[in-house]
């Protein structure tokens, strides 16, 4: 996490706003204490879209094309309250070519 005064982050707006928009997080600090975050806002707290996105753009993960099974199947294999099971799904999607 970087950090910027009050005067930097008034005389180089435009450049932390960049750095923002590639997912850095800037501390705001006045006198050396922190006072407020430039943070990205693609996505709220807790919401991991935004970070999942920088991820993929860099190459770190790739999003799965299709689910092998749908939405509420894939929650019960989560919880592990699925009578198939996580390997069985797993398995399903190698065979797929997923």
């Amino acid at each position: 996490m970087k950090t910027a005064s009050i005067t930097e982050a008034k005389n180089r707006l435009s450049a932390l706003l960049d750095q923002v928009k590639a997912g850095e997080t800037i501390v705001i600090t006045d006198r050396g204490v922190p006072v407020a975050r430039l943070v990205s806002a693609a996505g709220e707290p807790g919401d991991d879209s935004g970070r999942l996105a920088r991820l993929e753009r860099k190459g770190g993960i790739s999003r799965p094309k299709l689910l092998p099974v749908g939405p509420d199947e894939l929650r019960a294999v989560i919880r592990g309250d699925s009578p198939a099971g996580g390997v069985e799904v797993l398995i399903q999607e190698r065979r797929t070519g997923r």
